[in-house]
């Protein structure tokens, strides 16, 4: 072959055997809302079309209820579930491919539960998962952590307990920060975020809230967020929401670095930041989204609150911040569309159903999820755009769904689904 036909070939066939991998995204949905916990992830040929008989790779029943978003490493898929009655908890492991349970491990015995919201579970906390170990998390009622591929138990902790009262339940879910596993805390009776060292178990810190809860009622005492990372200036600090405060944190040692004092409590979206501002929502009842200028030390509650929004803003759905744009869904399907860096609205629509899912960001698509398994495609920017409605023949959709590749996984009350084009639609 000479020289010039060989360059030829090679022009001609490289492309072709490039595409599958340029196709390919992330493969691994480590903890909640994805590798960057923000709901960012790079899928592009996540599919557009979904039902019971278009796109669905596999639907796999899950025994009792969770939910627990699952997380993915590899070929494995994880998730929790509890009986209805808080009696017992488990962890189930799927394959990825075939969706056949690989791992069902009942973890742990609960003998006096407390009683818990119609709409909530025993395992709703999101695990984390790396490379050799899952850890999963069932608030007040047991953690541990597990061997992937046997499934065994390298530790377990018991002691990470608090009283989210009778009527609500546990919620937090956690984190990892290099060797550390991280999560919050905070019940009527105690309220800290704690790290643990994910190879042995044991406590690497714990720093106790610092607002002054003396003349707080008990049940405003109480928050269900998880914390997140984020970098200021080259330097990474844990963001962490609770009753009455959101704080900053340095993640290796647990020093408090700065607080806002807010009046919010049973807080549950996630905190994300870009622009050099932190947006966390604060409060259950009457929900708002605040602005935080980051950079700050001490109390920064007079300094550093640059907009503060009270209308239609989520108690449980986190929000998406995409490029100058930030998108938020309540509880009523009431979608805000704001700019991030002045607060000022772009747009605000109303979609069809209740929304407790966190919406999901890839190939330039929101990924919304109603509680009826009804989801919402939209094309984010200053104009309202649905691109498409997907329906499933479930009751209840609560968790947020994983993406690995071009699958998005979704699990609704009694099922975990793998969807993936596989038609031609």
């Amino acid at each position: 072959m000479s020289a010039n036909a060989y360059k030829i070939l090679v022009v001609t066939i490289l492309p072709l055997l490039l595409m599958p991998c340029m196709a390919e995204g992330q493969s691994n949905w480590d903890q909640f809302r994805g590798s960057n916990g923000d709901g960012h992830v790079h899928a592009p040929e996540l599919p557009n079309f979904w039902n019971e008989e278009t796109n669905v790779v596999w639907k796999t029943a899950i025994h009792d209820r969770g939910w627990s978003s699952p997380v993915i490493w590899d070929d494995q898929v994880w998730v929790t579930t509890a009986t209805l009655d808080g009696h017992k908890m488990f962890a189930v492991c799927l394959d990825r491919q075939s969706g056949k349970i690989i791992h069902d491990i009942h973890l742990f015995d609960v003998d006096a539960p407390q009683r818990i919201a119609a709409d909530n579970s025993f395992a709703t906390p999101t695990s984390v998962i790396d490379e050799k170990q899952v850890y999963v998390h069932y608030g007040t009622y047991g953690t541990a952590c597990l061997n992937r591929e046997t499934g065994k138990t390298v530790w377990t902790r018991r002691d990470l307990q608090c009283d989210h009262e009778a009527g609500a339940g546990p919620a937090s879910s956690p984190m990892l920060y290099g060797d550390l596993f991280i999560v919050n805390v905070d019940g009527r009776d105690v309220q800290y975020v704690i790290a643990i060292n994910k190879h042995t178990g044991k406590t690497a810190w714990k720093t106790n809230r610092s607002a002054d809860f003396s003349k707080v009622p008990v049940h405003k005492r109480k928050a269900y967020s998880m914390p997140s990372l984020v970098t200021y200036e080259g330097k990474q600090q844990l963001v962490s929401n609770g009753a009455m405060g959101c704080y900053g944190y340095h993640p290796k040692t647990g020093e408090e670095l700065w607080k806002i004092k807010h009046h919010g409590f049973s807080n549950a979206p996630r905190p994300v930041s870009g622009h050099g501002l932190l947006f966390t929502t604060v409060d259950r009842d009457n929900p708002e989204l605040w602005a935080i200028r980051l950079g700050g030390s001490g109390d920064i509650t007079e300094s550093h609150i640059v907009w503060k929004e009270t209308a239609a803003m989520p108690p449980r759905c986190s929000p998406l911040l995409i490029n100058d744009l930030i998108y938020l869904v309540n509880r009523l399907g009431i979608m805000t569309c704001m700019d991030a860096k002045t607060g000022e609205q772009v747009w605000r629509q109303r979609l069809e159903g209740s929304f407790s899912a966190s919406p999901i960001y890839a190939n330039d698509r929101i990924y919304l999820f109603n509680e009826d398994a009804r989801s919402f495609i939209l094309k984010p920017g200053r104009q309202f755009k649905v691109l498409a409605t997907n329906s499933l023949e479930e009751d209840v959709l609560v968790a947020t769904p994983a993406v690995s590749d071009r699958s998005l996984f979704i699990r609704t009350e009694k099922h975990l689904y793998r969807i993936e084009k596989t038609s031609a639609k």
